[in-house]
Formats: structure tokens, C-alpha cells, sequence
């Protein structure tokens, strides 16, 4: 499982014209699930993401996490994250979860991120749809995160 983070100071996503999701300050996260993940990769990332020190303290180092910022998560399912872009010129996606799998653990790891965060402070995307998403990143401050890396 891999989540791209950006800190921003405001982000949304529209789907058909009409926006079903905005935060203010926070993060967005871009939430890619692979093959072989499962509820224990959805747990590991989520607890990871929200501890993930990004936002800056009194000295302005990055030192402050989401969950003790105040600010809000934006969560998107995004499946391309799961590509394999090793060879040739067009991504391949054997690497990404069966759209099942793959929704399901989308829905654990929100609902997960509720309960730790607050249900007020987490938006989402619409899985499977076509989305718009727009952001005004704050740094420009971006990472790549995944479940089996080291904490």
C-alpha cells in the first residue's frame, strides 16, 4: 500500500462537474493499494500518515503531525500508484488490487483514519470515479509513504 502526501493549505475534489470533498490546511493523501495488500498494511500506513511529522513548530522545522496540527485530511483513492513503470513507455498495472480488494481496504483505511482524526476533520474521493482534484500545496512539501517500509 502507498500513500503520497502533500501538505496543503486547501484541496477538493469534484466529481461530474459537482465538489464532493474540500479541506482547508492538511493533507491529501493519494492512497494506492496493491496486490497483496491487506487490513495489516491498511492499519501500518494509516497510523503512519497521520504521525508523519510535516507541518512546522514553533521553529519552523517540520515536526508537527496532522493529527496535532489541527489540520484536516483529504483522502483519494488513486490506483495508479500501484504501476509498474519499470519497462517500456506505458504503465503497466498487474501490481494494483482486484477493484474489490482494493475498495475494501480503501474503506478500512478511512475508517480508521475517523477514528483516529475525528470524522469532521476526514474527507474523501469517490472510488472508481473520475475525479477532479485540486490543491494548493504548501511548500511545496510531498512524500511517498508505504505499509512495508520500515517505521
Amino acid at each position: 500500500m502507498k500513500g503520497l502526501i502533500q501538505r496543503v493549505s486547501e484541496a477538493s475534489v469534484a466529481v461530474k462537474g459537482r465538489q464532493i470533498a474540500s479541506i482547508g490546511n492538511g493533507l491529501l493523501l493519494l492512497l494506492g493499494v496493491e496486490r497483496d495488500d491487506a487490513s495489516k498494511e491498511a492499519r501500518e500506513l494509516c497510523q503512519k500518515i497521520l504521525s508523519y511529522r510535516v507541518f512546522p513548530d514553533e521553529q519552523g522545522r517540520m515536526n508537527v503531525n496532522v493529527q496535532d496540527s489541527g489540520g484536516s485530511l483529504l483522502i483519494v483513492p488513486q490506483f495508479t500508484l500501484a504501476a509498474d513503470t519499470s519497462s517500456g513507455t506505458r504503465p503497466g498495472f498487474s501490481r494494483a488490487a482486484a477493484p474489490d480488494v482494493a475498495n475494501g481496504l480503501y474503506e478500512e483505511f478511512v475508517a480508521q483514519a475517523k477514528d483516529l482524526l475525528g470524522v469532521e476533520r476526514v474527507q474523501t474521493g469517490k472510488f472508481g470515479a473520475d475525479m477532479k482534484v485540486a490543491l494548493l500545496n504548501d511548500g511545496p512539501v510531498t512524500f511517498l509513504l508505504e505499509a512495508n517500509e520500515s517505521n
